[in-house]
């Protein structure tokens, strides 16, 4: 038991499937591997340095780490068990993976370190169970990440060679990533909360990147872009996850592995319906192959652009997955907004001149000056400049560019690469993967970005307007809202008339009792009410 033990459970928990402890307390990935567990999934085994750890970090990084080694250490010959291997020496090694793991996901904000535990000795190990090119692609893996997240990028320092120091080097970096700018500003444009912390996840690593039997690769179990009741991912042989979230390779789609290894596509598969089933909601997996083995890393609630949030609420729904209520919750006033933005009409789409053409990674139409260099784009967005942000690939430090811009461009990177989740994420149009050579053909220029068509059109082009009612699926849902909704919102009618859709129109018309309302955007205005009855029943509980 640590020096610092909550009253109530240990600060480092070893993921084993037992006691399942709140999200809150392990962060998601580590809940996600504990369900999973749980299950009797092919994990590899896992501890997390749970939440709470994390402000006690910050007040004194030393002493706190200090405290809580011996379990660190503890939970370390707990995994070297469990894969009959040995942390900092052969001849079957024990690497490790340090990861973050926020309560609220909040993906490719923080850091993450790799093939941790690698030395000389180790290399050699790894040489002769696997071969030398493996060793040597994995320690340079691991060079170059430790160097990048936890030494800063600073070339004059030399990596430790003890591979406890290396652990101990990397569980710092990590937590100090949950104060770095990019996750400082996720959080303030999300209203996330600054105090919740991070929990710091310890997994045994299977290697993507062993033979030729072996990949990674990223699975939605439905269409996280368009809301298709179909599997959704990226495929990557011989490779590391981070080679996929990276975007700077490229990927083949899921359905490549299904031709190259059909039973372990079959076992994934089922593996994704029973997590899908499990958590009632679209599960976005993390997972590798190792010689034609499968083991999943971690599993969440996928992030999704405002078209799949609608027509995944539906389909869950029908499927009894989801009640009513459940389902408008999961529907936002901004994914309606979003929505009904204006759209191109094809006859001004195709007459516009094709600059580039890539993967259309977030729905939605945008236009504005290219900017290739983050902080340019962010100034020029403080000026009030429409900024699109064009890049090779994006990564955690562009975040704050990603935000300012109203679109995302890339020339490498498949639908699950950084750009493309962060996209779905923040509500940003995106077009990635469009080939080399775009940044520079597209800086300075005004273009505008067509993320349903994966198109980026010279000009700024003129677009037009949609309605709730243009859309099925937004007329299906209206309908769903009237029988659950605090007020009925209707398009025409006689009764009493908003002025606008704001929260501060929609609560005054609930303090006046109003139960049948007339809005330019009915939906909108339900969805606001269901959040302002919640909201309120929640403090009368307080």
């Amino acid at each position: 038991m640590s020096k610092i033990s909550s009253e109530a459970h240990p600060l480092v928990v070893k993921l084993d499937g037992g006691a399942l402890l709140p999200r809150m307390i392990l962060g998601n990935k580590g809940y996600g591997i504990a369900a999973m567990r749980k299950q009797g999934m092919p994990v590899p085994p896992a501890f997390c340095i749970t939440t709470e750890v994390c402000a006690r970090f910050f007040a004194d990084p030393g002493r706190c780490l200090d405290d809580i080694w011996d379990d660190v250490r503890a939970a370390m010959g707990w995994l070297a068990v469990e894969t009959s291997r040995t942390f900092g020496r052969g001849p079957r090694p024990l690497l490790v993976s340090v990861r973050s793991g926020a309560a609220q996901s909040m993906p490719g904000m923080m850091d993450t370190v790799l093939d941790l535990g690698i030395n000389d000795a180790v290399e050699h190990a790894l040489a002769a169970s696997g071969s030398a090119e493996f060793a040597r692609d994995t320690r340079e893996r691991f060079t170059a990440m430790y160097r990048r997240i936890v030494l800063g990028g600073d070339e004059t320092v030399e990596l430790p060679a003890d591979p406890w120091a290396q652990l101990r080097g990397a569980i710092e970096a990590v937590f100090a990533s949950w104060n770095s700018p990019r996750a400082m500003s996720y959080r303030a444009h999300h209203a996330l909360d600054d105090d919740a912390g991070t929990a710091v996840i310890v997994q045994a690593m299977v290697f993507g990147n062993l033979s030729r039997a072996s990949g990674t690769g990223v699975l939605f179990s439905r269409n996280p872009i368009t809301g298709a009741n179909e599997p959704f991912g990226e495929w990557l042989a011989n490779g590391q996850g981070e080679d996929v979230v990276s975007g700077t390779v490229d990927v083949q789609p899921i359905a490549a592995l299904r031709t190259e290894q059909p039973g372990v596509y079959e076992q994934l598969m089922t593996a994704a319906w029973s997590l899908e089933r499990a958590g009632a909601d679209v599960q976005d997996i993390e997972f590798t192959v190792e010689e034609g083995r499968l083991w999943l890393l971690q599993t969440r609630t996928a992030k999704r652009s405002a078209q799949a949030a609608v027509r995944l609420a539906l389909q869950l729904r029908r499927e009894g997955l989801v009640d009513d209520a459940e389902a408008l919750r999961r529907v936002t006033p901004a994914h309606i907004e979003t929505l009904i933005a204006p759209a191109l009409q094809p006859e001004t789409r195709l007459a516009a001149t094709l600059l580039a053409k890539g993967l259309p990674a977030c729905p939605g139409v945008v236009s504005g000056k290219a900017y290739a260099d983050v902080d340019d784009a962010v100034d020029a967005a403080e000026e009030g400049e429409d900024v699109i942000l064009v890049r090779a690939a994006t990564n955690p430090d562009d975040v704050q560019g990603m935000l300012a811009a109203r679109g995302i461009v890339t020339e490498t990177g498949g639908a699950t690469s950084h750009a493309a989740v962060v996209s779905r994420e923040i509500g940003r149009p995106a077009v990635v993967g469009c080939g080399a050579g775009v940044v520079a053909a597209l800086a300075g220029k005004m273009i505008t970005v067509d993320g349903y068509e994966g198109e980026v059109r010279e000009g700024i082009l003129e677009r037009t307007a949609w309605s709730e009612t243009d859309s099925p699926d937004l007329a299906e849902l209206a309908e769903i809202a009237r029988t659950v909704s605090p007020i009925r919102a209707h398009a025409r009618g006689d009764h009493p008339a908003l002025a606008d859709t704001s929260p501060a129109a929609v609560a005054a018309a609930l303090a006046a009792g109003h139960t049948d309302v007339i809005s330019p955007h009915p939906l909108i205005t339900m969805l606001i009410a269901l959040r302002l009855n919640e909201d309120r029943k929640g403090l009368a509980n307080v």
